[in-house]
């Protein structure tokens, strides 16, 4: 195999869950292609740098295999490599905290949270 598609590569690879969402992801222009905006069709071969924009990350990668089967997360990573990823992990805003937002993990709010809420923003 010396070429595959795009949002094929990108589904094997586990960036994506599924091909749909990696095929929306390539025409939304979130997957740079050796610096350019590729279609959904353009093929990769080895050696290519692919930047990936997810919410919660940005992903620079170098392809090193193809592969259109998808599998496990330890072969998946066989077939890239980081070269810089860049974590976004955004506090909440002031307004948000204002409004009763609540740390992730924290559990769902008690009867008594869910009294001081509705007292604070009514």
């Amino acid at each position: 195999m010396e070429k595959i598609r795009i949002d094929k590569w990108l589904w094997a690879a586990r960036f994506f869950k599924t091909r749909g969402v990696a095929l929306d992801a390539v025409k939304g222009g979130k997957v740079e292609l050796n610096g350019f905006k590729p279609k959904p069709s353009k093929t990769v071969a080895v050696g290519d740098r692919l930047t990936i924009t997810q919410p919660h990350r940005q992903v620079e990668i170098e392809v090193l295999l193809l592969s259109d089967k998808r599998g496990n997360a330890e072969s998946a990573q066989q077939l890239y490599i980081i070269k810089k990823e860049i974590l976004n992990q955004n506090k909440p805003s002031p307004e948000n905290a204002v409004l009763g937002y609540r740390d992730k993990g924290s559990g769902r709010p008690t009867k008594r949270d869910r009294r001081k809420i509705d007292a604070f923003k009514f």
